[in-house]
């Protein structure tokens, strides 16, 4: 909404909550030879606008909800999800929580916004820059976006060649990628 109050305009910002039941958060992690992919759940957010650029937001990731989709034996799927919940990885039961903090945002030529804000795993927070995009679904916005994270800066140590020597193929790649769609009503 803009204002107009004699020769100055004012843009008025809007908040909005995230969807979170409508909201999807998918993540894949790779090693040599093999990956893994899965869903983690947003616990809330919002986001602030400014006509069409993003101008805050904030978001919260419950770290408890850690879940493989790719293994079909539940035996083997109950041990990834331990381990990455475990002190090895994520260390869930200390840090049950990461945030997504957003900056702001600018239009690129194609429509999409390019976001800059922080994330914080464990204790450590980060700068993050990622490409959304807006995409309607009835009365619900969806902001995709693809954004890689380099584990090794948040002490997610386990299987990193940054940190261990001689790991030939057991090997993991420090970056890994969480798939966004984030749902709010606008």
């Amino acid at each position: 909404m803009i204002f107009t109050l004699g020769l100055v305009t004012v843009n008025a910002q809007k908040t909005f909550k995230a969807d979170v039941s409508a909201t999807e958060i998918k993540w894949n992690g790779k090693k040599i030879g093999r990956e893994h992919t899965g869903t983690i759940a947003l616990k809330e957010g919002w986001l602030t606008f400014n006509g069409k650029l993003i101008t805050a937001g904030e978001f919260i990731v419950d770290m408890t909800t850690i879940r493989d989709l790719d293994l079909k034996d539940d035996a083997m799927r109950e041990k990834l999800e331990t381990h990455l919940k475990s002190d090895d990885f994520f260390g869930v039961a200390k840090y049950p929580l990461s945030k997504i903090i957003i900056n702001s945002s600018s239009i690129n030529a194609d429509g999409t916004l390019a976001v800059k804000g922080h994330i914080t795993i464990k204790e450590a927070t980060h700068p993050v820059e990622f490409i959304a995009k807006a995409t309607k679904s009835g009365d619900l916005t969806i902001w995709s976006a693809l954004i890689t994270i380099d584990r090794s800066l948040y002490d997610v140590r386990y299987g990193s060649g940054k940190f261990f020597s001689n790991l030939g193929d057991s090997a993991i790649s420090d970056d890994f990628t969480v798939d966004v769609k984030l749902a709010v009503k606008r």
